[in-house]
């Protein structure tokens, strides 16, 4: 089987059916990662290069490590230390890159829509690592594959994701994910990180106040709050934050059942979780960081379209 894009720039592209064949081919990567030896053939003479135009840490690594597991060739480029901060364009860049006999772009950028620019203009496969406040497809995907690995399925399941819903790409690209697979979805936080708009747009409930949303769920995905993307003041303080939106112990045990907790990182403790929980056994954020590997290895692989998995 085969996707039906050639690129992936978001989950809100994607059909039913590419989502569980990811998730499927993911599960059989996860095996791989369980053998001594952990390396596979699968994209031998294929060259990646990895363009990051923000920082990442988890993500840049995640996506090398998937590279080196199925053989590839891999570039890392970063904007801070190129021709970039000269002045040359996103395309100039890119196109001097596939001169040298690139296969495949993964992606991350400010500006929303840079994949998505650049799929029109040049003939490989990209990967969209993260565009702005707009999609982050892997980091859904390796969600969904953490939820279902922990509880059996996704569909019917009641979810979650609580803080800065305005600014968070992770959340698009998890909503469009969930509501595809048939979970119901619900997204609580502060009045002044929700969009006004989301309730109509997605068909998802909104909360606003933590212990119902909590009290509701099956599965609660904690976001980061952004605030190199808030251009103005949207709550008083980090302290009171976590008094009204922070995950506590205490809170959890006041709950009349256990939910599943994950977060996509990078964890800011003390504000929207706190530690005792971020590393409880409801926590199943080092597993998110484990699957993401598969996941990333699955999508290559069949974006790549070679079909030698072993």
């Amino acid at each position: 089987m085969q996707l039906s894009t050639k690129h992936l720039l978001g989950i809100k592209d994607l059909q039913l059916r590419d989502i569980e064949l990811i998730l499927s081919t993911a599960t059989q990567f996860k095996e791989v990662l369980q053998r001594p030896i952990k390396k596979v053939p699968s994209l031998r003479d294929t060259t990646i290069v990895n363009l990051f135009y923000e920082n990442s840490t988890r993500t840049r690594i995640s996506f090398e490590l998937a590279e080196k597991r199925l053989s590839a060739d891999t570039l890392n480029f970063s904007a801070s230390g190129s021709s970039v901060s000269k002045g040359e364009t996103l395309l100039d860049t890119v196109n001097n890159i596939l001169s040298m006999k690139v296969d495949m772009v993964v992606m991350r950028h400010g500006a929303s829509g840079a994949p998505h620019f650049l799929a029109k203009h040049i003939p490989v496969a990209i990967i969209n690592a993260g565009d702005g406040i707009n999609e982050h497809p892997t980091q859904a995907l390796l969600d969904a594959f953490s939820i279902k690995e922990k509880c059996g399925k996704l569909e019917g399941k009641k979810i979650v994701l609580v803080g800065d819903i305005m600014h968070s790409r992770v959340a698009l690209s998890n909503i469009y994910l969930l509501k595809k697979a048939g979970a119901e979805v619900m997204v609580a936080g502060p009045p002044t990180l929700i969009p006004k708009y989301i309730r109509q747009a997605f068909d998802i409930r909104v909360e606003y106040n933590l212990k119902k949303a909590l009290q509701w769920c099956d599965v609660a995905n904690i976001l980061r709050i952004q605030l190199e993307r808030q251009n103005q003041v949207l709550f008083s303080s980090l302290r009171e934050y976590n008094f009204a939106y922070g995950i506590s112990k205490k809170l959890l045990d006041s709950l009349d059942k256990e939910i599943v907790i994950l977060h996509p990182g990078p964890v800011n403790r003390g504000v929207e979780i706190d530690s005792d929980v971020a590393d409880s056994k409801q926590s199943i954020i080092l597993q998110q960081v484990e699957n993401g590997v598969a996941v990333r290895m699955a999508v290559l692989y069949l974006l790549s379209n070679k079909q030698n998995f072993n």
